[in-house]
């Protein structure tokens, strides 16, 4: 059989694709993703490890796995891989990459292609510390930062980053979402934030922060950043082992938690150049996010990157870049056909709530 027609057979037959994080922010845009595809039938197997997580109802089946730090979770995925003879696994959840990353082989012997990034490559651009090193070194524009692991090398870097005269932000290394993210500028009026925004306001005080760290035993390590004052674009791509296929900046317009809740896809060149240059260089693979903000002159700075699939991925599906599904041709080795590449530049996004009900027994449904 030539190389065409086996594409052809491969294309046509039934694709079991097992979404992880199933109960994720981004884990029912990924579904509604697959769901979109027309040209073949795929399957979709949902894991999580919560027995409520709202994909539970979205998805072919369902599995309730241990959490990745489990010692079970492995063999456990393994499993229901096998029994399900899944062809592929699109990882939602941060703290799962390392485990797939490292039983990658695994899964491919066993007939189950994971898309994610090799391991000692999760290990920099997951480390918000580590990757702001990484890119420095190798000459990107990046932001003036500083990496603590004490409350004193806190106060100092503070200072040496500018404050009080210009505003400072800090992080965990490792955290995901906006846990653990807080902004110091002694411009905002605190009168002002505690009556007029809600309690998950990202901005605190110098003497409130310092006062709920002198009861802290340890603190996590911290990267200290110069706060950009510009717009902020999460960058969706698609990489083959570094090699980027598309590269979809979202203008981040509003955000609820760290995710997007209202946004705009745009074509901003010197963002997507930027974004992909990073990717290339690290070599990371399958879906990435990049989060960059402009600086004072304009200038794009990256702030992180989420190395899988993120929450409003679901955005570039809806300006016409499936990149759930792309991934997962790229898993099975399909090239993506230059129409599936097409953006819909200027495509807007509102997002908002919708529920999933349980019934007595534990079953869910939806009013739809």
């Amino acid at each position: 059989m030539n190389s065409c027609a086996q594409e052809v057979k491969q294309m046509k037959k039934l694709i079991k694709v097992v979404v992880t994080g199933a109960g994720s922010p981004g884990a029912a845009g990924v579904i509604k993703a697959l769901r979109k595809v027309s040209d073949r039938n795929i399957h979709i197997i949902g894991l999580d490890a919560s027995p409520t997580a709202v994909g539970r109802a979205m998805v072919d089946r369902f599995y309730h796995i241990p959490e990745a730090t489990d010692q079970a979770f492995t063999r456990t995925v393994l499993d229901i891989c096998k029994r399900e003879s899944a062809d592929v696994i699109l990882p939602l959840v941060t703290k799962e990459l390392f485990k797939f990353a490292e039983h990658k082989t695994l899964f491919d012997n066993k007939g189950t292609s994971v898309s994610v990034s090799d391991y000692e490559k999760l290990v920099i651009a997951n480390n918000k510390g580590r990757l702001l090193e990484e890119l420095a070194q190798a000459g990107f524009d990046a932001p003036r930062y500083r990496i603590i692991k004490t409350v004193e090398e806190l106060d100092e870097a503070i200072r040496e980053l500018g404050y009080p005269d210009n505003p400072v932000c800090f992080k965990p290394t490792l955290s995901n979402g906006s846990r653990g993210f807080r902004v110091l500028d002694p411009s905002k009026d605190r009168a002002l934030l505690l009556f007029s925004e809600k309690p998950n306001s990202t901005y605190i005080s110098i003497t409130d922060l310092f006062d709920v760290l002198k009861h802290a035993t340890r603190i996590p390590e911290m990267v200290v950043m110069e706060y950009l004052p510009g717009q902020e674009y999460s960058v969706d791509l698609l990489a083959d082992q570094g090699k980027v296929l598309t590269a979809i900046p979202r203008l981040r317009e509003a955000m609820v938690g760290g995710i997007t809740t209202r946004g705009v896809v745009v074509h901003e060149q010197p963002i997507i150049d930027y974004a992909s240059q990073i990717v290339n260089h690290l070599g990371l693979h399958g879906n990435i996010g990049v989060q960059v903000r402009l600086d004072c002159n304009n200038k794009p700075k990256i702030l992180e990157i989420n190395p899988r699939i993120q929450g409003t991925i679901i955005h570039c599906v809806g300006a016409g870049v499936n990149l759930p599904y792309l991934a997962v041709k790229l898993a099975l080795g399909i090239e993506s056909e230059p129409e599936e590449l097409a953006v819909k530049w200027g495509t807007r996004m509102t997002r908002y709530w919708e529920e999933i009900f349980y019934d007595v027994d534990g079953f869910p449904y939806s009013l739809q």
